[in-house]
């Protein structure tokens, strides 16, 4: 069945994007543009410092804004990526 479905709508906040779920029948709209995202939940109880190189970091910033968030959330996410992996 090829079916044409609705565009997902820009939902400013939280409090809308609650509402639309609430309300809206899901199965109309296509969501094949959307990506499983990690929740960080586990409070952060302690801070690594670490000196790198300049070209690194900027390597590491860049990559960040490409995915759209913050360089110290990109390294975590790294580390625990790297940590998740069986070996």
């Amino acid at each position: 069945m090829n079916t044409i479905r609705e565009k997902m709508p820009s939902l400013p906040s939280d409090e809308a994007a609650e509402a639309f779920v609430a309300n809206a029948d899901l199965t109309q709209y296509d969501l094949s543009d959307f990506k499983p995202i990690h929740f960080e939940i586990e409070p952060k109880s302690a801070a690594l410092n670490m000196r790198l190189p300049a070209s690194l970091l900027a390597a590491l910033k860049a990559k960040a804004k490409a995915h759209g968030i913050p360089y110290t959330r990109y390294v975590r996410m790294l580390l625990e990526t790297d940590v998740a992996r069986p070996r």
